[in-house]
């Protein structure tokens, strides 16, 4: 317990002690830090209840078993060998209606649940726009519409992007309007064909890249419409990339963002990349966005805002980090709700990083990727980096070989070429030529 302008406050994890909590996208990244962070730091927890769709090939509860015996669990199956037992799945699609959540768990879920936590999405950016709107936005509404029968529940947060807003050069923390409304748009191309929807869509999303981030916007429209029914927050987090303290370094599971990057370049596949040194590289370590997640939820329930509490949380805003300074540091920026967060926040729930060494960070993150998403043994690293100088060699006897080459080609056919040439390498025999003569008079 502590206390703050007078008033006493109970730490987070002591608020979440006897709670039910429902997660979507429990099997995805995020998803599954978030219930490792809750299992580890609030054990107290009653039940998290998570919506999981069975995969080709796959039932349900062989995806939550192949969760659960992820290294990810190794701090929490520690301390509680018995830890899944407070893991109850739930069967759901996001593409039908009403989720596909069966009446029995309808009925359990809206009489026990205290908290949501939306993390499911569909994160792909050529996404047709049908398709992405089903799963941005027409699932959340669908998830809204379940959260207001939920007779206990004190907060809904909704896990959305910072780049829902890309077509903005300042991004406060608010929800911006659109030119569309969410539900008229859903109603308008439902009963349109599909070549249809897809020759329209540029117009649609106009200044915004993709449809992933246009969809992601709807959302929240989407989301603050019910915020006058529900105790709403918003994690508006930018490039999420591996852990940066827990539950261990550089812990990471796919190939999306940066980690493509590194796997690629650490294998000799990518040798060059184009991009400017000077843009901005938003990367924020997944342990800090679900730190803040978890703070929020924590915040929303206990002063029950009147109007939605968005969280920006990136990394590009107080003290950069370039792209051309990998390897140097990197910030986190939280924005005035943030800033509030964190006076009241025990370094257990920790998204403040300006005293993370980021240089360390992303050796971690390297280590990550070739520990955690390629299953490599970690004692054939020498033998990796003798085999990247071997690949930097043979690159640039290559480039050497290529300059040359076209040089004589050159040569061959340009009189000026010449006389630059046999210039150059006068130079080059008369500095050979005086060198040798210091060395034999020293």
């Amino acid at each position: 317990m502590f206390s703050r302008s007078g008033v006493i406050m109970a730490s987070i994890s002591e608020w979440y002690a006897g709670k039910n909590v429902l997660i979507t996208g429990a099997t995805g990244f995020m998803g599954k830090v978030l219930v490792e962070k809750l299992l580890r730091s609030c054990p107290d927890v009653n039940a998290l209840y998570i919506l999981v769709r069975p995969k080709a090939g796959q039932s349900m509860s062989e995806r939550v078993q192949d969760m659960m015996k992820c290294k990810l669990f190794d701090r929490v199956r520690e301390d509680n060998p018995d830890f899944h037992q407070k893991i109850i799945p739930i069967s759901s699609e996001l593409t039908q209606p009403g989720l596909a959540i069966s009446p029995e768990d309808v009925q359990t879920l809206t009489s026990c649940i205290n908290i949501v936590f939306h993390c499911a999405a569909t994160i792909r950016f050529d996404e047709p726009l049908k398709h992405a709107l089903q799963l941005n936005v027409i699932a959340t509404l669908q998830l809204l519409s379940l959260a207001q029968q939920m007779q206990h529940l004190q907060a809904f947060i909704h896990i959305s992007t910072a780049y829902a807003n890309c077509n903005r050069r300042h991004i406060d923390e608010v929800i911006y309007p659109l030119p569309v409304e969410p539900k008229k748009l859903i109603d308008s191309l439902e009963w349109m064909d599909d070549s249809i929807v897809r020759d329209i869509t540029p117009r649609l999303i106009g200044d915004r890249p993709n449809t992933y981030t246009y969809t992601k916007a709807l959302a929240e429209c989407v989301v603050q419409q019910e915020s006058g029914k529900l105790n709403i927050g918003i994690i508006r987090p930018s490039i999420v990339g591996a852990s940066w303290q827990e539950p261990f370094p550089g812990w990471i599971d796919n190939f999306n963002g940066p980690s493509g990057v590194f796997i690629a370049a650490g294998k000799g596949i990518l040798r060059t990349m184009r991009a400017s040194n000077d843009a901005v590289a938003d990367l924020i370590p997944v342990d800090v966005v679900i730190n803040l997640t978890l703070a929020a939820g924590w915040y929303t329930a206990v002063h029950r805002p009147k109007t939605a509490l968005v969280y920006n949380c990136t990394t590009g805003g107080i003290n950069p980090f370039h792209w051309g300074e990998i390897g140097a540091y990197i910030l986190t920026v939280c924005g005035r709700n943030c800033a509030e967060l964190i006076l009241v926040i025990f370094q257990t729930f920790n998204f403040d990083v300006r005293q993370l060494n980021w240089p360390e960070y992303i050796e971690n993150y390297c280590i990550g990727t070739k520990k955690y998403v390629l299953n490599e043994d970690m004692s054939d690293i020498p033998a990796a980096r003798q085999h990247l100088r071997k690949l930097r060699n043979i690159r640039y006897t290559f480039n050497t070989v290529l300059l040359v080459f076209i040089w004589r080609v050159f040569i061959a056919r340009s009189q000026m070429a010449r006389n630059i040439w046999y210039f150059v390498v006068s130079l080059c025999f008369k500095f050979l030529s005086y060198f040798r003569a210091s060395s034999t008079l020293t």
